[in-house]
């Protein structure tokens, strides 16, 4: 068994990346979730910008939002034990190409896997597979948005699907099978359904349902901005792990989940959830007001799922029996 660290939207750019370079010595973590997040075999995360110094903004004036971070925003995901993140979301090419490919070498020189993007679709396509603690984890991304920012034969881009329009394609549930034919245990890491949606939506049950029918053993999604329920071996949404966002007075975005799944070859045995603070570009373990109401809100999002909700030293614990 091996424990997984999973955290949601990672946004290292705009005022977060304005905070790095005004300040070398900002943690964008707190030295405590710092250690929680070590104490995991391994971090996968959404990584949801682009690290580059070059690149233009993607040319589309409906766009609202573009996140490019520095190359030494890097180094906080190596603190925290950062081993794989997906790419696939909408905002991998918020500064184009050039940016895209930059923030695969940045990542690659600091032992980091990506997965749901690349230089071409094929690569875009290519899980990645991850030695951690004696299993082989094998871990896919996907994103259902924009079709835009979709890889071609010889294009730069992401791993897209039109979940809603058509449920999981081909390649996909393809590369999970073939998948699980190498690995100890698949990760499917999709970003799916739009944002600030409290739970996931029909068809986002439908994929997840597909999904792991083709051997997915985790799936840990992500979009929402705001954390979900667990139903199954899904963790719908894992919310934002740390932005510069304005914060929904109902939804409250600005509290998160920092989660601790510990996993077999036959997929989650255990899930502890660590509730977040998430100040202006830094995160934090919750002070008591924050943690009551995500212990609430996670509890409330579960059940509507069918999952009962345990606490024990202030973490919210979920199992699952074995035999």
């Amino acid at each position: 068994m091996v424990r997984l660290g999973l955290a949601g939207d990672t946004m290292l750019g705009r005022g977060v990346a304005d905070q790095l370079k005004r300040d070398r010595d900002w943690e964008l973590f707190s030295p405590e979730l710092a250690a929680t997040a070590r104490d995991a075999d391994a971090v996968l995360l959404n990584l949801e910008c682009a690290v580059s110094v070059h690149g233009e903004r993607w040319p589309d004036p409906r766009k609202p939002f573009f996140f490019r971070a520095p190359p030494r925003a890097v180094d906080a995901l190596v603190e925290l034990g950062v081993r794989c993140v997906t790419l696939a979301n909408n905002h991998a090419l918020d500064y184009g190409a050039v940016a895209l490919l930059d923030t695969l070498e940045h990542l690659g020189s600091a032992g980091i896997a990506a997965v749901g993007a690349g230089p071409d679709l094929a690569s875009a396509r290519r899980p990645a597979v991850l030695d951690v603690g004696g299993l082989r984890i094998g871990v896919v991304g996907v994103t259902d948005h924009p079709a835009d920012f979709a890889a071609g034969d010889d294009r730069p881009g992401v791993a897209y699907a039109d979940l809603r329009r058509d449920g999981v394609p081909a390649w996909l549930s393809g590369s999970v099978r073939d998948l699980t034919t190498e690995v100890d245990l698949v990760v499917v890491m999709p970003h799916w359904g739009p944002n600030m949606n409290r739970a996931p939506l029909p068809y986002v049950r439908r994929a997840a349902e597909a999904l792991r029918d083709v051997g997915a053993g985790v799936i840990a999604g992500h979009s929402a901005h705001v954390f979900q329920g667990v139903g199954g071996s899904v963790l719908f949404d894992l919310g934002d792990f740390i932005d510069d966002y304005a914060v929904d007075p109902v939804l409250r975005n600005d509290i998160g989940l920092f989660f601790l799944l510990d996993v077999d070859r036959d997929g989650p045995v255990r899930l502890d959830a660590l509730p977040l603070t998430l100040d202006f570009c830094r995160t934090r373990l919750a002070d008591a007001a924050d943690a009551a109401w995500a212990r609430q809100r996670f509890r409330s999002a579960c059940a509507e799922l069918g999952t009962e909700v345990g606490i024990e030293a202030g973490r919210l614990v979920v199992t699952w029996p074995r035999g």
